[in-house]
């Protein structure tokens, strides 16, 4: 994994192989967003919540990937890393939801802006979720 940081924002590149949540997870980030990413994804795991857990869709072929988003947070438990993806599949098809797991294949480049001054935690919600509390941090 290669980064570069200036003030709040960090860029991220990922190589072949690479655990897409893990290595971002190894960034130890406490209140940031994923601002976006670009690249390629194989290996797949999309969820879709359905109110009481997340129903798993697969894509294990290579796919490009077209749009990421997501949050990084604090909860009781630790660290929280949220994020879903858009990917296209070889026939131009798309698909998306909340990454359950991928691996990079190639490359994927991802832009984070992490906040000083505002703090994201998780809290579990009725439905089963865990719902985002930001709060200034001062």
């Amino acid at each position: 994994m290669l980064q570069a940081r200036e003030g709040e924002d960090l860029v991220v590149r990922l190589v072949d192989g690479e655990d897409l949540l893990a290595c971002l997870g190894n960034l130890a980030l406490d209140s940031a967003v994923i601002l976006g990413g670009i690249g390629m994804v194989r290996g797949v795991r999309l969820g879709y919540w359905n109110g009481e857990t997340y129903e798993e869709h697969r894509v294990e072929e290579p796919a490009e990937l077209l749009s990421m988003q997501g949050n990084f947070a604090t909860s009781a438990e630790g660290r929280v890393l949220h994020s879903h993806l858009s990917i296209a599949k070889r026939d131009g098809s798309v698909c998306g939801g909340h990454v359950l797991a991928a691996t990079v294949s190639n490359t994927a480049e991802i832009v984070i802006r992490e906040y000083r001054r505002i703090r994201l935690e998780r809290r579990p919600q009725p439905s089963g979720g865990m719902g985002l509390y930001p709060t200034s941090a001062g």
